[in-house]
């Protein structure tokens, strides 16, 4: 009797399969897209050739841009390397999830990027600079919640030696070392994961993270380094006479290291298209901060200039998802990031998340982006000294202006359209009352929205208890 009433069943289906194959298709459940991010370390925004740098030619990048959303307004809300980074994982601002400057951990029960893809059923891997686990810089990072939900993995903590570099892979405590040049053997480890999983089930999130173009500028291979004439480079206008000469021989090195950035990028990209897997792989490009490189008298990141917050940010969308490649002007921040790829992945997004999910935005449904804070908390460290002119800041950026407030009041006010290079700052200026009135409510609504007092930063670095030496920097280990 079972048989026989089984029979017509399994013949109804089969037939009703056979007629509408189609149906049969959707049935099955498709595989997600994978999520490729590629991280560079201090790479600002102007120094591509598709943003129109005269120094430097990156044509992998320029293709990759072409097909890409490319958002040009993008900021590193606090641009400093281990803040950038909590963010990206975490979906939170920095005065959130505590990391707010370098060499401290993040918290291992955070709700992050490598848990939730975990949990969505993606195999997770990272390879290169970590800087998130505030326990030496050379030091071991074991399996588990140290990991942050990552199970592959070629790390370190945090080297600037890029050649003959140390990393740790996966449960081994001993180190390793990358022969010749770590940006070459990252991106060979990226292949060599992503070629592994082209034909399994499960989708991947590869987090390649790249320690350069971050100084010392002058150790790309030597094949990089000779195309770059010092005496050729050509310096934006806010760099004074007093650094042209170091900022050229510097800048020669910093394109070096970009332009060997870039085949990795092409080497990457040509692989995936000929495995087949460009079709369903969502590759985020981007940086954790800029370098003001000589530019309004200073190096390195931290403040609010151009040089240092703006960061290069394409998102390359698989065309099955009917997003349409173009440039966008919206103003997009480390913490939407997170969020942003979650909502292109179909994946719920955690009420611990503070950014934005751009994906309406994208798809034209809503509009956001319209402004964006930019945040310093440490009034001292090696790029922050006050006989820089930097200090403690909150500041807002909208897609015209930049506004900076300090704990003494009105700071930097420049209009980035009329004044690209922001060498003349209209903070008190008579015909710019009104706009600097409306700016700074503007900022102190946005500050009230997220929860910002704008203390005096030994208050957080007290409230965190993070250690600090007489310089009020974290001491940390090799």
């Amino acid at each position: 009797m079972r048989y026989t009433l089984f029979f017509p069943l399994f013949a109804v289906v089969f037939c009703a399969c056979k007629q509408n194959p189609k149906n049969a298709e959707e049935s099955i459940p498709k595989k997600k897209p994978n999520v490729l991010i590629l991280l560079t370390d201090q790479w600002r925004a102007q120094a591509t050739s598709y943003a129109g740098d005269p120094n430097v030619s990156t044509p992998y990048l320029d293709s990759l841009a072409a097909s890409s959303i490319n958002f040009q307004n993008a900021v590193s809300g606090m641009p400093v390397c281990s803040p950038f980074r909590a963010s990206l994982l975490t979906g939170q601002r920095p005065l959130t999830h505590g990391v707010f400057m370098n060499d401290v951990q993040l918290d291992t029960n955070a709700v992050t990027m490598g848990k939730i893809f975990s949990k969505a059923g993606y195999d997770t891997g990272y390879i290169g600079k970590w800087h998130l686990d505030g326990h030496g810089r050379l030091q071991y990072i074991p399996p588990g919640p140290r990991r942050q939900g990552f199970t592959f993995w070629r790390g370190n903590e945090c080297t600037h030696d890029y050649n003959e570099s140390v990393y740790y892979e996966n449960g081994d405590p001993n180190r390793k070392i990358w022969a010749g040049y770590d940006t070459f053997n990252q991106t060979d480890e990226a292949i060599g994961y992503m070629n592994d999983r082209k034909d399994s089930n499960n989708p991947f999130l590869m987090v390649v993270s790249y320690g350069t173009p971050h100084a010392p500028y002058h150790t790309a291979p030597q094949e990089y380094r000779n195309r770059f004439d010092t005496d050729k480079i050509i310096l934006r206008e806010n760099v004074p006479d007093s650094l042209k000469a170091r900022a050229k021989k510097d800048l020669a090195g910093y394109y070096a290291h970009i332009v060997a950035l870039d085949d990795m990028v092409g080497k990457v990209t040509n692989h995936l298209k000929a495995t087949g897997q460009m079709d369903n792989t969502i590759i985020v490009f981007t940086s954790d901060h800029g370098d003001l490189l000589g530019s309004h008298g200073a190096y390195k990141k931290q403040q609010p200039y151009e040089e240092s917050a703006r960061v290069p940010m394409l998102f390359y969308v698989p065309k099955k998802l009917n997003i349409r490649a173009e440039e966008k002007d919206a103003l997009i921040n480390s913490e939407d990031i997170l969020p942003t790829i979650l909502g292109l992945c179909d994946i719920p997004i955690p009420d611990t998340v503070e950014g934005i999910n751009y994906r309406p935005y994208l798809e034209g449904k809503e509009q956001v982006g319209e402004t964006t804070l930019l945040t310093c908390v440490q009034p001292f460290g090696q790029w922050n000294k006050p006989q820089h002119g930097a200090r403690e800041y909150r500041a807002l950026k909208t897609k015209r202006y930049t506004y900076a407030r300090d704990l003494e009041g009105p700071w930097l006010l420049f209009d980035n359209v009329e004044d690209p290079y922001q060498m003349n700052n209209l903070v008190g200026k008579d015909s710019y009352v009104e706009l600097q009135k409306e700016l700074d409510q503007k900022l102190t609504q946005r500050l009230k929205e997220t929860g910002d007092a704008f203390l005096p930063g030994m208050e957080y670095i007290k409230k965190w208890g993070y250690p600090v030496d007489e310089t009020g920097t974290v001491p940390y280990t090799q």
